[in-house]
């Protein structure tokens, strides 16, 4: 493949990303049909339910479709599913060739959009920025793969590692221009997460600001209480019948404070206890049946490591701000007991390096050895 099919293929990634946020529980889809040199349709995967890419460059694209050659971030689907197969429309429309970055996960998929296109007589070639495409819907490839949302955790700290002052003070660490980055994965990730100690201490509201989206409707935020000590007057419930709120709780929590928390509009889920607390794995088991596919984990630091102890988190940033706290009780991002050797700490790959104004942003995989690890059941 020559420089011209990158050069339409970066086209279609760049569509994509525009799309991201917006699609859920479907992937973010660019595509670019091109004919004789020029571009004659484009388009991204609509919300669920509406158009996919394909489809929409088709449309745009009309009778100039036919003979021309199609760049596409993910394999065409082959399946009814809330829209017909888009192979299907490709190979009515006169669609002649295909450039696909990457195999769709799905198992209704899996290379069958590509046979049937290869079957129809078309050409088709694949792998072409196929590293990129992945990233860009990581989201989605651990929703398929493992059953759950894809689990990126967040967190802002001094530069010698703290995420407060001793008194619980956090505002502010990290750097305006930092903070705006964070309400944009609020306006992309279908679910916010905070636990119970966050919302005691800093009465978050977990909302993207401004309210200008790029995704439809409100994240999910979801309050890991396993005792359900959320009060009702709590900022994340002001809005909690429009904006969906989840409390996280365990069957310790007393029946009254669930039903508080149920007439404040917010959903509670009784789920397993790991403990005495709520079992992590099991609950992004329910999220991922709820059609949660990513989850942009906040705070705080016991949290964050139970997340770590079990292998769940698939993505870290970590905002570095230079100032220092100092302090024996200052809190730290992740708690917990620690491992006991430095051989057995959590190791990170694929290190990003950015600034936000003063802050350094640091952007990371966890070292695995298997691809996928799952949420069910207590040991993930």
């Amino acid at each position: 493949m020559g420089s011209g099919d990158q050069d339409w293929m970066r086209r279609a990634l760049s569509l994509a990303r525009r799309a991201l946020g917006r699609t859920s529980p479907n992937p973010a889809v660019g595509a670019v049909l091109v004919r004789n040199g020029e571009m004659v349709g484009w388009g991204a995967t609509h919300r669920a339910g509406g158009p996919h890419a394909e489809v929409v460059a088709l449309r745009r694209a009309g009778e100039f479709a036919r003979g021309a050659t199609l760049y596409v971030t993910l394999e065409p689907c082959s399946h009814y599913g809330r829209t017909p197969p888009c192979c299907d429309a490709l190979i009515r429309a006169g669609v002649a060739r295909v450039v696909c970055a990457v195999q769709d996960p799905s198992p209704h998929v899996h290379g069958t959009g590509l046979a049937r296109l290869r079957d129809a007589g078309i050409q088709v070639e694949v792998g072409l920025f196929a590293e990129e495409a992945r990233r860009l819907n990581e989201a989605f490839f651990t929703y398929i793969e493992c059953g759950r949302p894809f689990v990126l955790l967040k967190y802002a700290i001094s530069l010698d590692g703290k995420t407060a002052t001793r008194t619980g003070d956090s505002r502010w660490i990290s750097s305006e221009a930092s903070r705006r980055h964070v309400h944009g994965l609020r306006r992309v990730y279908d679910a916010v997460m905070c636990g119970v100690g966050t919302v005691l201490a800093d009465d978050p509201q977990l909302t993207p600001r401004p309210r200008g989206r790029a995704r439809v409707g409100f994240p999910w935020r979801v309050v890991v209480d396993s005792h359900a000590r959320t009060p009702v007057t709590a900022s994340i419930l002001k809005e909690a019948r429009r904006s969906r709120v989840l409390i996280a709780t365990t069957d310790q929590a007393p029946l009254d404070r669930v039903r508080a928390l149920e007439a404040a509009g917010a959903q509670v889920k009784l789920l397993p206890a790991a403990d005495g607390r709520v079992d992590v794995g099991a609950l992004l088991a329910e999220l991922g049946r709820m059609e949660i596919t990513s989850l942009l984990l906040e705070g705080g630091g016991e949290l964050a490591a139970a997340f770590l102890q079990r292998g769940l988190v698939d993505k870290l940033l970590a905002f570095v701000a230079p100032v220092l706290v100092g302090g024996r009780a200052a809190p730290s991002p992740v708690m917990g007991e620690g491992v006991a050797k430095m051989a057995d700490a959590v190791r990170l790959e694929r290190v990003r390096v950015r600034r936000f104004g003063e802050d350094v942003a640091i952007e990371a995989y966890p070292v695995r050895v298997n691809v996928c690890v799952r949420a069910e059941g207590s040991e993930g």
